[in-house]
């Protein structure tokens, strides 16, 4: 994603097409949330992870066998499908291998590994490399992947039908924890799609965007401790709220401070490493409101599909909005994502205190994960949520 916009961007495309380009993948990754399992469960797990693997790899070869820009929107909605497809077959690998007692710890882990994994992709643009070297190695990556799972003797799960969990519904009993995945996915998906433009627009060096970017998401892999401890303290919209105004702190810092952070690369990171430890910490905190809302989260698997599809919309929307604004003016990027952050803390503020003996367990969830990952979750089993709930007394 990150090295897509640069490149587009040195290729002369402007901002607003950029955006298009880079919408499309998230696109893909709502068409996946609605499609992809009807594959999964017809053929199984392995061929399904095969056929959606030699998808991704098709869409990363065409990138480097022809460039054109409305060409290479159609190539990011297949790769968006299939890279949220491929997430799915692996995360129900995840719960079929997980008992009860293990599963916050696996969830934890897999959340590590995959903040590890984004931050260790966006440090590959520090080695002067070609488009067509990064698509190809992309494709080894992918390709290595389908390996171990084509040589797994892990026994494959098998999907349980779901129903559609009413957003209206979802909407007029936990507001805040759709709003906030909405406006978290607007942040990642900004994040992801347009603040590698304005980086490289103000330093004109790949380093400077991929590092950057790799500390950002560093910072929100650290901050998922401190957030969880504070948020079962003190509940999920104070530090909703806090999420929200630490952003627009941090952003009004970049909008009326340039000369400063422009002088100093150290500045620049340390902004991107607190503006990632607000960013991050928004999607699961939407989660975890909504759960304690619910009864007994009896309806996590379904509450989560919803968030995550709001989540989906908002980073859908971010770069079709910010692409045309980033082109109209930076200033007003940075005012847009501002009120973006504002909105969300006002709003925090505004809605209900849940009581501190309706409180779960915050559980940290990697925003850009697939539907079957909210069935890992330890919070659906009333045993779990029974033994870890905070007492009352």
């Amino acid at each position: 994603m990150t090295f897509i916009g640069v490149f587009l961007k040195q290729e002369g495309l402007s901002s607003g097409v950029i955006g298009l380009i880079n919408a499309a993948f998230f696109l893909g990754a709502m068409l996946s949330a609605v499609f992809s399992q009807k594959l999964i469960v017809t053929v199984g797990h392995a061929r399904s992870f095969s056929a959606f693997s030699a998808i991704m790899v098709i869409t990363f070869l065409g990138h480097a066998l022809w460039f054109d820009p409305w060409f290479w929107g159609v190539l990011r909605l297949f790769s968006g499908f299939a890279f949220y497809s491929m997430l799915i077959v692996l995360e129900s690998w995840l719960n079929e291998k997980s008992a009860t007692e293990d599963r916050g710890k696996i969830l934890a882990i897999y959340t590590i590994v995959f903040f590890l994994a984004l931050a260790l992709g966006q440090l590959l643009l520090m080695f002067a490399m070609s488009s067509n070297t990064i698509f190809i190695l992309g494709s080894i990556l992918v390709l290595w992947s389908l390996v171990l799972v084509a040589i797994t003797r892990v026994i494959q799960p098998v999907l349980k039908p779901f129903e559609r969990y009413s957003m209206p519904k979802l909407l007029s009993i936990a507001p805040l924890a759709l709003v906030g995945s909405f406006i978290g996915g607007v942040f990642v998906g900004s994040f992801y799609t347009m603040m590698p433009l304005y980086i490289l627009g103000v330093f004109e060096q790949t380093n400077v965007v991929s590092v950057f970017m790799a500390l950002t998401i560093l910072g929100g892999l650290v901050a998922q401790l401190p957030v969880g401890i504070l948020s079962d303290r003190f509940g999920r919209r104070r530090l909703l709220a806090w999420a929200g105004f630490f952003s627009a702190g941090v952003l009004l810092l970049m909008l009326f401070l340039p000369q400063i952070w422009h002088d100093s690369l150290v500045i620049l990171y340390g902004l991107g490493f607190l503006l990632g430890m607000s960013l991050f910490s928004i999607y699961p905190l939407s989660v975890a409101r909504a759960n304690d809302v619910f009864d007994e989260n009896r309806d996590i698997i379904e509450i989560s599909r919803s968030l995550l599809f709001s989540y989906g919309v908002g980073s859908f929307f971010a770069p079709l909005l910010l692409g045309f604004v980033l082109g109209f003016s930076v200033d007003f990027f940075f005012v847009v994502l501002t009120g973006f952050a504002l909105m969300l803390g006002g709003y925090a503020l505004m809605n209900e205190r849940i009581p501190d003996e309706n409180l779960n367990i915050y559980v940290a969830i990697p925003a850009a994960s697939a539907q079957m990952l909210a069935e890992m979750d330890p919070r659906q089993d009333d045993d779990w949520v029974q033994e870890k709930r905070p007492n009352s007394d």
